[in-house]
């Protein structure tokens, strides 16, 4: 007996042997020879230490097989498209705003094609890119001038650097928010190299809190719209309009960060008003700043609009350079940007818009067609329940908010906490992963982001209860 495992390892095939299988000759073929013969190796191996526990011998075309799988696990992108049943729309670990077709479209032509992105066709000289939306911008938020850098942190921080760098900036306590991955706005403010000045409580700011503050080392008044979250109770917040009118009369400029930042009034599709840019710009504010990847519905972006003296010291920054947009985020916010000039049909064009926009009725209705499926594939273990739901905007957005929504409940027949992380694993193993929330020992998936239901079904059918997805 204690010679049996030696048998088997000499019993294994070499490498040449398992390369002359038809199975690794399509492997060379599709993935080249270096990177088949390593996965060969690796199979081997596995193979080897399965035999010293006393597995039979794999036949080369198995080994040769098992490399196959191998490389095409290895050639999946890591960054995949997943199924969104999370219930938040803008997920910011799921890549927030997915863009809409014209956008992508763009994209596309942007990225096979040269294109003039510095230059000026009609003069045949060196252009700028703000060029290809700065009209556009303007014309849609009424601001004098507009630039675009990476996303909004970038924004804020190009902004201060530029206005309060060695000076004072001054804010209330209030408004000093920390948004997501503990990424705060005062330190945001100190790596811009503006000194901090917090003034009022967190629930209470007042008017004379910002004239007693402003003076001559005063570089910006700098208003921070709390997208993220609400204080209720005993508060008072100084408007943007009056604060607009306190730091006019002092000569210093008002920079109001709207975060997620919307070019429309949102109350139309159900939601709570948030501040427009356009009203920021209206109430009296020096320069304005906004995401492009958040309610805009667009790419990653960061806005700047307003004053064209201001924007003009912003550019010059050498900062601008490092933060600014390359030619593909450029093209997808002037397509999406170009949407928001047909206002009556962008909740069918822009993806955003549309999935806050859809009705529970039609959610529940889908919920009630996948719950079938569902209970078929997971069998007796799992109870399948039709429910109402809640979902979110997501990403700092509206935060007291939630849209009726519908979805299904999945929960194990045992009670077993374990069976519904095991169930969640073997959904996200998918070839499109599925991801939902565990919340009250159910698994939940709400369905307002599922719009592709025909792919769902077919991705399903390689479903494993065991969490081992189809490699494809």
């Amino acid at each position: 007996m204690t010679g049996l495992p030696t048998s088997r390892l000499r019993d294994l095939p070499s490498v040449d042997r398992v390369l002359r299988t038809s199975r690794a000759a399509a492997a060379v073929e599709r993935f080249g020879q270096q990177s088949t013969t390593r996965a060969i190796r690796d199979a081997l191996e596995e193979a080897r230490a399965a035999c010293r526990a006393g597995a039979e011998v794999p036949a080369p075309s198995d080994l040769a097989a098992d490399a196959l799988v191998r490389l095409k696990a290895a050639e999946r992108p890591s960054l995949r498209p997943v199924f969104n049943l999370t219930g938040t729309v803008l997920h910011t670990n799921l890549g927030r705003a997915l863009i809409a077709g014209e956008a992508s479209e763009a994209m596309r032509a942007a990225m096979g094609e040269a294109v003039a992105l510095e230059f000026d066709i009609r003069t045949g000289r060196r252009g700028e890119r703000d060029d290809h939306l700065r009209t556009l911008i303007c014309g849609l938020t009424g601001a004098e001038d507009a630039t675009v850098v990476n996303n909004n942190a970038a924004a804020v921080l190009l902004v201060l650097n530029t206005l309060s760098l060695g000076r004072e900036a001054v804010v209330s306590r209030g408004e000093l928010i920390e948004i997501g991955g503990s990424f705060r706005m005062p330190d945001i403010m100190t790596r811009a190299g503006a000194k901090l000045v917090e003034i009022g409580t967190t629930n209470r700011t007042h008017p004379r809190d910002y004239l007693s503050a402003i003076g001559p080392s005063t570089g910006v008044v700098f208003k921070v719209h709390t997208s993220n979250y609400r204080i209720d109770g005993f508060t008072a917040e100084v408007s943007a309009r009056e604060l607009a009118a306190i730091a006019r009369e002092r000569g210093v400029p008002l920079i109001h960060d709207l975060g997620s930042g919307t070019l429309i009034d949102l109350a139309q599709y159900g939601l709570t008003h948030e501040p427009t840019v356009g009203e920021a710009i209206a109430d009296g504010a020096d320069l304005v700043t906004f995401s492009g990847d958040k309610l805009l519905g667009g790419p990653q972006a960061g806005l700047i609009v307003g004053r064209k003296d201001l924007l003009d010291e912003v550019n010059r920054n050498p900062m601008k350079r490092a933060l600014r947009l390359d030619k593909l985020r450029l093209a997808a916010l002037e397509a999406t940007l170009k949407l928001y000039r047909n206002p009556d049909r962008l909740a069918e064009r822009l993806p955003t818009l549309r999935l806050l926009a859809r009705s529970a009725v039609d959610i529940a209705a889908q919920a009630r067609r996948l719950a079938p499926l569902f209970s078929n594939i997971l069998g007796d273990e799992f109870a399948v329940d039709v429910v109402e739901c809640r979902s979110q905007v997501g990403s700092g957005a509206l935060p007291l908010d939630t849209l009726p929504s519908g979805g299904l409940a999945i929960s194990p027949q045992s009670g077993s906490g374990q069976a519904l992380e095991t169930l969640a694993a073997a959904l996200r193993a998918l070839p499109v992963p599925v991801i939902g929330r565990i919340e009250k020992q159910a698994l939940v998936l709400d369905l307002r982001c599922l719009e592709d239901e025909a792919g769902m079904v077919a991705n399903l059918a390689s479903f494993s209860p065991g969490g081992g997805g189809a490699v494809v």
